[in-house]
């Protein structure tokens, strides 16, 4: 431990911490806009100064380490000048565009620094030029303006750091944040997770925005707009009117929905359901026939892109199964359409997703039957937080409502599918009930749960000991492939999700998130698993139905044709890949 003075008060430390660590344990308020307590310290805006005893210069907070007897000033009126100066420099430099700015909702954390600091903006005028050919929106899921970049660093570590992937650098002037080769988003191995959004400051990274379009369905009286609602929504998107995390609110937005204008409002729980079906006999069978193994799960559009850049010669492992957002869409115009007599090209399928890279999979090629996409809108949750407040519905006081009949059920299995682990639980279930006639009645599956990187377990299905591995985030995923690629690790089945904590912790999800939160949405993910009085995909009626009356039996020909797919190699270095 470390004895330090900080404004006159005296606190003792882990030598390792530093001395922004310190303020915060004192509650000392120190302004930061570069660092991020889940990233690399980069120190890059210095707006976080401080003057230690004995040293003429201002030193960074966020990267300065503590020492003993260290006597620290934060709040004097030289500090605070030099803070607004370094503020006042960053405006100069930022657009002033905050009336349409994407950010302006009070997540934007220079806006919130400025009233902090009492820097008005207009004082200030923005000295440059907006620069067309610094926005970039040639991807699916992300805009990059980087007019609006502060230079803060962030984006370049989460994906570096965080994620493995590594797509963005400083420039050698160090003055703008690129693309590595300068190559637009869409051209680069971006797997669209948005993690780059949700600690992105300001508004220089956002969602391709698809509020418009969803507005304009909702309101045309001669298409039919059925909307899905994915786990993670029910349980984040209360957040975004001051609920604590994972508090229920699944009947809430179903009646936001309908005000909204949507015909039917359906349950992406359902899908996930039907995916387990599929997902689970494809594994049954490869399990008895020894082959592609380990079965890979193909959930998370992001870890598909992934795994199609980097590890190509794993694409057979990777289950042809669409993820439940797609399956849902599918299913929609085919076996709702048939049922309720619906033209599918009059239904406008809307899904409201915790995910960015959502965006991306609705727009694959591959997800489209007969040229009728499965998906046409994919709204994140934020969206659907702002297209609600748009509308001025009071989210707080409306009366709960159910999801419509038919594609509305699901099961508490379906609802894990948002947190590290819930695919693999929900699989567990359903193939240990079948591969045992029943014997095996297990519900909980506690150990492959928690927001731990990777997981590893070994449960015993009739007489085989099944070995199966849980793993989020792409840099774990790559930690992870890469001794199954040289034959160091062997498992069976393996849930892979391409962001840090899974679907609850996804691109579009509430912003912020840290490690708190992210256990209380789990925690509340669980609990509604817990008080659903069907726990298991196989024993949802509505699904049972569905194969009963439409799809025949899972794996079969029908549900081949609308459930299930297949990936691309887009690796440019195949040959040393296989090698």
């Amino acid at each position: 431990m470390v004895n330090l003075t900080i404004d006159g008060k005296k606190i003792s430390v882990h030598e390792k911490s530093t001395i922004l660590d310190a303020c915060k344990k004192l509650n000392i308020n120190i302004p930061t806009l570069c660092h991020h307590p889940e990233l690399k310290v980069d120190g890059n805006c210095n707006i976080c100064c401080v003057k230690v005893e004995g040293k003429d210069d201002f030193v960074q907070s966020c990267s300065t380490l503590v020492e003993e007897n260290m006597i620290v000033k934060t709040n004097t009126d030289e500090i605070n000048n030099k803070r607004k100066s370094i503020l006042k420099d960053i405006l100069s430099n930022h657009p002033n565009d905050c009336l349409t700015c994407e950010k302006a909702s009070g997540d934007c954390e220079l806006q919130n620094l400025c009233y902090i600091m009492d820097v008005n903006r207009d004082e200030v005028p923005f000295d440059g030029k907006i620069r067309m050919d610094l926005i970039d929106d040639s991807g699916d899921s992300i805009v990059r303006d980087m007019n609006k970049c502060i230079l803060c660093g962030r984006c370049i570590s989460v994906c570096r750091d965080i994620q493995g992937i590594g797509i963005y650098e400083f420039n050698n002037e160090r003055d703008l944040v690129n693309t590595v080769d300068n190559k637009p988003l869409k051209e680069t191995e971006c797997i669209n997770c948005g993690q780059c959004i949700k600690v992105c400051p300001v508004g220089a990274l956002y969602e391709k925005t698809q509020i418009q379009e969803a507005l304009k369905a909702l309101l045309d009286n001669d298409k039919h707009v059925v909307v899905q609602m994915a786990p993670a929504v029910k349980n984040t998107l209360g957040e975004e009117f001051g609920l604590k995390p994972g508090t229920d609110v699944t009947g809430k937005v179903v009646a936001s929905l309908r005000k909204l204008g949507a015909n039917k409002v359906f349950n992406t729980d359902f899908s996930a359901d039907v995916t387990i079906m599929e997902e689970g006999t494809e594994f049954i069978n490869r399990l008895k026939e020894g082959k592609n193994l380990p079965l890979l799960t193909s959930c998370s559009p992001g870890w598909i892109k992934f795994v199609e850049h980097n590890y190509p010669q794993l694409l057979n492992n990777v289950s042809s199964c669409k993820s439940p957002q797609q399956m849902f869409g599918a299913l929609s115009k085919s076996y709702y359409a048939k049922k309720s007599g619906i033209d599918p090209k009059d239904i406008v399928s809307i899904s409201i997703m915790p995910c960015t890279a959502k965006k991306f999979e609705a727009n694959r090629p591959e997800m489209q039957i007969n040229g009728i996409k499965d998906v046409d809108i994919v709204l994140t949750t934020r969206e659907l937080a702002k297209m609600i407040k748009l509308k001025n519905i009071p989210f707080l006081d409306i009366e709960d409502e159910d999801f419509d009949k038919f594609l509305g059920k699901g099961t508490g299995a379906a609802r894990i599918f948002a947190t590290s682990g819930g695919v693999m639980e929900a699989a567990l279930r359903t193939v240990s009930y079948v591969l045992t006639n029943g014997e095996m009645n297990d519900i909980d599956y506690k150990v492959v749960r928690g927001l731990e990187g990777i997981k590893e377990a070994e449960v015993e299905i009739n007489g085989t000991n099944v070995k199966v591995a849980v793993v989020n985030g792409a840099l774990n995923a790559k930690k992870l492939l890469d001794k199954v690629v040289k034959g160091e690790a062997n498992y069976h089945f393996i849930e892979v999700m391409g962001c840090p904590g899974g679907c609850l912790a996804g691109g579009g999800a509430p912003i912020p998130d840290n490690i708190e939160i992210k256990e209380l949405r789990k925690e509340g993910l669980y609990n509604s698993d817990k008080n659903n009085e069907i726990r298991r995909s196989f024993e949802n009626p509505e699904v049972k139905e569905l194969y009963d009356k439409y799809l025949g039996e899972p794996g079969g020909h029908l549900a081949h044709k609308l459930l299930h797919t297949h990936y691309l190699d887009r690796s440019k270095k195949t040959d040393k890949a296989m090698a």
